[in-house]
């Protein structure tokens, strides 16, 4: 039996994985992606999965949030997260990729499967009710289609500002003054650190605050807040002296290895540096490097002048210049059920940033789950939720209508979340240790999941179409 073909709108880390979760069940599927027709203020390519913001997919240890949700999409068979793994780039203790292959990977692939059918065009409107439809465009939806979906729902749009980092060439950094090293040196040295004294930091400082801003339109200026997760360097040096050295300029646990003798406890104290900015490979050969934390919406003759103040920075070349984006996302908790369909039209499903929650892995995982579901609803099957003791199942907990009834957040304003410990129900038995606790947390939750999905497979066992990455 061959089903009727999925919608999937939007060719994002969410669209993306749910393509790849639908053709994988044997169900045929149409993406659909805008680019490159119509591009957006903070994708540059056309490649699909483009990561806009960080190339970092967070903590790779299963025992930290964003670890224990990579673990759990790769026991799916995630397209995004495999794809992930095999364009790593060094990065400490942290899940970063190569990201120009890593799109590309992500392209190659679902472009060639047999099952999924490319469609490049702006989806202006949301498909009849008949079709079963994933919306997946991301914060970054079109506005034409966001105002039907507006209609749809009846409520007006959430929103918040968001930025990316610049990026530099890796050959024109100062090396005599920039050092490796990875913080608590764990692990190979992974990123480039840029030592700043007090009165180089104090100056730095003074010249972000100052620094002349990019204008943002004026529908945008209204009632403008910022993602706190994500917040604009200038922003976070306007909140204090040292709030910078106690984000992304803190420089505890990195020790120059010029120094001398790095296991001389007191010489290592004495000479930390007072602030550092860390640069993170872009790629295996460190060509391009992402300047750690330093979202912006300085302008980009402001970010060359103020950004070359950074010792070891000074005849920096800028491959990108940070920019900040209005994202969108939807009221997820008056609107969505755990199995991301909508309440009130069960064939549409909703799936990455675009519900509220953040981080690349999150996005993933929605879209895990709503390809899930939309393959069972073409299959004539009750689509699932997954178990809460999972970080997947307590994400889409959240952003559903569930969170309302778990929390009784009714009153409270929905602002988006990223994977978290603090989302997932309690231990039964109360453990104070916080690594032990969240090996706990992890254990259950494999556990949880071992179960689940037999009950996935024996849902498709019949008629799966597995491919797997080589």
């Amino acid at each position: 039996m061959i089903e009727e073909e999925i919608i999937v709108i939007g060719a994002g880390l969410a669209g993306c994985e749910a393509a790849w979760q639908i053709a994988n069940s044997g169900v045929p599927v149409k993406l659909v992606e805008m680019r490159p027709f119509k591009s957006t203020p903070a994708h540059h390519t056309c490649e699909f999965g483009e990561l806009v913001c960080s190339n970092s997919f967070g903590a790779i240890s299963p025992d930290r949030a964003a670890g224990l949700l990579q673990k759990e999409l790769r026991t799916f068979n995630s397209l995004v997260i495999q794809t992930a793994d095999k364009f790593s780039v060094p990065a400490g203790g942290a899940l970063a990729v190569d990201r120009s292959k890593f799109s590309n990977a992500l392209t190659e692939v679902l472009s060639n499967h047999p099952l999924i059918e490319i469609k490049r065009s702006e989806q202006r409107d949301l498909p009849n009710k008949e079709k079963i439809t994933i919306l997946a465009t991301g914060p970054l939806t079109s506005e034409e289609l966001f105002f039907k979906v507006q209609d749809f729902t009846g409520i007006d749009s959430c929103h918040f500002f968001d930025a990316a980092s610049p990026i530099i060439y890796g050959n024109t950094i100062d090396k005599e003054i920039v050092f490796k090293a990875s913080r608590y040196d764990k692990g190979d040295p992974a990123y480039f650190n840029c030592p700043m004294d007090k009165d180089e930091y104090i100056n730095f400082r003074t010249e972000l605050i100052k620094g002349e801003q990019a204008s943002l339109k004026d529908f945008e200026k209204e009632n403008a807040n910022f993602f706190e997760a994500c917040l604009p360097i200038e922003e976070i040096a306007r909140r204090g002296l040292d709030t910078m050295r106690y984000g992304p300029l803190k420089s505890i646990g990195l020790w120059n290895p010029k120094w001398g003798d790095l296991f001389d406890r007191e010489n290592r104290l004495k000479k930390r540096p007072h602030a550092i900015v860390q640069l993170r490979k872009e790629d295996l050969e460190g060509k391009l490097l992402n300047m750690v934390g330093f979202q912006t919406n300085l302008k980009w003759s402001e970010q060359k002048r103020i950004f070359r103040m950074i010792p070891g920075l000074e005849k920096a070349d800028f491959v990108r210049f940070g920019v900040m984006h209005r994202n969108t996302f939807l009221e997820s908790p008056k609107l969505l059920l755990p199995t991301l369909q909508f309440i009130t039209r069960e064939n549409l499903l909703a799936a990455g940033q675009i519900t509220g929650t953040e981080g690349y892995a999150a996005a993933a995982a929605g879209g895990l789950l709503a390809g899930i579901n939309a393959s069972l609803l073409a299959k004539g099957k009750q689509p699932v939720t997954f178990p809460g003791e999972s970080m997947i199942g307590s994400l889409m907990n959240f952003i559903s209508n569930r969170n309302q009834i778990l929390s009784n957040q009714k009153k409270n304003k929905f602002q988006p979340m990223p994977p978290s410990f603090g989302l997932v129900p309690e231990l039964t038995k109360r453990i104070k240790d916080k690594k032990i606790r969240y090996k706990a947390y992890q254990e259950r939750s494999i556990e949880a999941l071992n179960g689940f999905k037999k009950k996935i497979d024996s849902c498709f066992e019949k008629d799966h179409f597995l491919i797997k990455i080589t």
